[in-house]
């Protein structure tokens, strides 16, 4: 089973959130849009893909697995 991430960018208001708490997998960019570096993260980043996705103020990034 493999990890992906979501991003609803209608609902992305750039705080970076998401960015502090897992910098390997989410940046910020300079116009305020939100990078998903690794939209397919390996089990070893589980951990912190989920607290990212869970301080994320507008619910704007989920984790599907498939």
């Amino acid at each position: 089973m493999g990890l992906r991430i979501e991003l609803d960018e209608s609902k992305c208001s750039g705080l970076g959130l998401c960015e502090a708490e897992a910098p390997e997998l989410f940046e910020v960019r300079d116009d305020g849009s939100l990078a998903v570096l690794d939209a397919t993260p390996s089990d070893e980043h589980r951990e912190a893909c989920e607290a990212a996705i869970a301080s994320c103020p507008t619910e704007a990034l989920r984790l599907v697995e498939s």
